[in-house]
């Protein structure tokens, strides 16, 4: 009989995110590496890149993959969200999409208060302008 897998079953062997390796100082990585410094197999990263559009590997000679280190530190995401956070794939494209906005709304947000900061000193100046007569 099958009992439904309940969030943070399974997978009990997968190292939670800080137990993962140091990513290197350098810009570019091979799928290999990445396999490495993420624990997860290549054939998985390159699924991966099919369901989650925001996983964009640079392709040169040969079709050769090249990774950069916010594209490991967004595949460390999608593993923690499917591996210890029991999300679907697409559950966890709905996570990572609608952290996106989060963070363009606030960014948003502050280039609002920044805009309305300059207008509220501009106007401030102009009726110290018109005070003065």
């Amino acid at each position: 009989m099958n009992h439904p897998k309940q969030p943070g079953q399974g997978r009990s062997n997968k190292k939670n995110l800080q137990d993962l390796p140091q990513i290197p100082d350098k810009v570019y990585f091979t799928i290999g590496e990445v396999s490495g410094l993420c624990l997860v197999k290549p054939h998985v990263l390159r699924y991966w890149e099919q369901e989650f559009p925001q996983l964009k590997p640079i392709k040169r000679r040969g079709n050769r993959r090249y990774y950069q280190r916010n594209e490991i530190n967004l595949v460390r995401r999608i593993k923690s969200l499917l591996y210890e956070h029991g999300f679907t794939i697409d559950g966890a494209r709905a996570k990572l999409n609608s952290d996106n906005e989060t963070v363009s709304e606030a960014i948003n947000n502050v280039n609002t208060a920044k805009l309305v900061k300059k207008i509220l000193i501009q106007l401030e100046s102009m009726l110290s302008d018109l005070e003065r007569g």
